[in-house]
């Protein structure tokens, strides 16, 4: 039983032995690999290369950060830009209303002289009449004095007494006073015809002044128009610019985040290799351990084994 027994704990000797062998030659091939990868230049630069890989992206972030500094500062600018784009469209808004006011205003005045005008011709052609009806009342009239005198002269010649008796005084002296009172009326009339004819050139010169100051409006308008159409235009093309700046500047930072994901998920992975390979060579320790304390019991039941074989042959 005895030998039997020292047989059986040979061939589990041997084989923990060739065990323990095979896992020290693998844990020198290990530490071998270990002291070749942290002496290794290749590691070096490897990291070498991870940190510099890390310093451009690093830099990358930094030159997009202040790309997109500049590119706030550029849409601040340009929003300061179509503010004030927005606030003289405001200001040419408001001259162009102003504008068709006073437009609307010369227009009315326009109608009111056109209107003055038509009244001022219409009571022209009305003094017209008056004094062509006047002038015939006063023909019809002088034709009437006329033949009363000759009627009365014929009736004086009639008398036998001298004529000198009898001279028209009151007739002269009536006729003196119509044709005073003609004169009168005539020249009061062609003071108020040339009075119209004053208020009719007036009234033209206005009407010329007020289709000139409508000319200028217009022309006025069809500039501030066209400055509006123009401002309108550079409005559009900062809004497209500002939108396509916007989406190249987002699209920048897409891609960014995303090089900064894979690079954390590239960093995370190495952690979890790193912790793998810690977790492998721990457990290669303790089973290490573990194997040294076996060989050291079996060296010590071996040492005592043939120690107890040994005293008796003593």
């Amino acid at each position: 039983e005895d030998s039997l027994q020292m047989w059986d704990l040979n061939k589990r000797l041997e084989a923990y032995l060739a065990r323990v062998k095979f896992l020290e030659e693998e844990n020198e091939v290990l530490q071998a690999e270990i002291q070749s990868a942290k002496g290794n230049p290749a590691g070096d630069s490897w990291r070498a290369k991870y940190e510099e890989e890390l310093r451009a992206l690093r830099d990358a972030l930094d030159c997009a950060f202040r790309e997109k500094c500049t590119a706030e500062l550029a849409r601040d600018n340009l929003y300061e830009e179509v503010q004030q784009v927005k606030s003289r469209c405001q200001k040419e808004q408001a001259a162009r209303e102003e504008a068709k006011k006073q437009l609307s205003l010369s227009r009315k005045e326009l109608e009111e002289e056109r209107r003055a005008q038509i009244w001022l011709k219409e009571r022209a052609v009305q003094l017209e009449k008056e004094v062509e009806t006047l002038l015939e009342v006063h023909e019809e009239e002088k034709a009437g004095l006329d033949q009363e005198i000759a009627s009365f002269s014929q009736s004086l010649e009639s008398f036998r007494c001298a004529p000198v008796a009898f001279q028209p005084v009151e007739v002269e002296d009536y006729s003196k006073r119509l044709s005073e009172i003609w004169k009168g009326a005539v020249e009061t009339y062609k003071t108020e015809v040339s009075q119209l004819e004053g208020s009719l050139c007036q009234a033209k010169e206005n009407l010329w002044k007020a289709v000139e100051d409508n000319q200028q409006s217009q022309l006025q308008l069809q500039r501030l128009e066209k400055d509006l159409a123009g401002l309108k235009a550079r409005k559009e093309m900062l809004e497209e610019t500002l939108a396509r700046q916007w989406q190249e500047q987002r699209g920048e930072a897409e891609k960014f985040q995303l090089a900064m994901e894979t690079l954390e998920q590239e960093k995370q992975s190495l952690r979890v290799q790193i912790a793998q390979v810690l977790e492998d060579r721990q457990q290669l320790m303790h089973l290490k351990m573990s194997l040294s304390l076996e060989v050291a019991t079996y060296r010590t039941l071996l040492e005592a084994e043939s120690t107890r074989l040994q005293m008796p042959a003593g």
